[in-house]
């Protein structure tokens, strides 16, 4: 396959790390320093941390996305690598999933604190959103790995 055919989504991965890099380096940093309400701050300080926190799974699942689209580029996408760049990705956005769930009771906290019932349901977008790419990154490598296995043994028998 040629090299620029997955430049488009190359481009995309990096187009959805920039955002995430941007806010955290700015947004995060400054709600955390400077609180809207004083009162709010034993809450949001958990939050920040948790959204800190999944960041590093988010970037590590963006670096294997990087690798597949590597490993496609050179003919090599019924491979190990691919099937193991697949179950890093399924891993991280289950990891990612964990955290979110974990903060659901700081967002209830908040959301009660600030009369803001529909908090709740912003809070459930992550979680939702990581477990059908964990889902999704499941099923994939599970069809690699399925097509890796006949390929081996049509070499086998030939």
């Amino acid at each position: 396959m040629k090299r620029g055919t997955t430049l488009f989504l190359r481009v995309a991965v990096v187009l959805i790390g920039i955002p995430v890099l941007a806010l955290g380096l700015w947004g995060m940093y400054g709600l955390a320093k400077n609180p809207v309400n004083p009162d709010y701050a034993h809450i949001l300080y958990p939050l920040v941390l948790g959204i800190y926190l999944s960041a590093i799974p988010f970037y590590m699942a963006l670096y294997q996305a990087f690798r597949l689209l590597g490993n496609i580029d050179r003919n090599e996408a019924f491979s190990e690598m691919s099937v193991k760049a697949l179950s890093h990705i399924k891993k991280d956005a289950i990891s990612i999933s964990i955290l979110y769930v974990l903060m659901t009771p700081f967002i209830f906290l908040l959301a009660q604190t600030d009369d803001a019932p529909g908090l709740i349901l912003f809070g459930m977008i992550p979680i939702f959103a990581s477990i059908v790419i964990a889902v999704f990154a499941a099923v994939l490598q599970k069809l690699l790995q399925q097509a890796i296995d006949i390929k081996s043994e049509n070499e086998l028998t030939v």
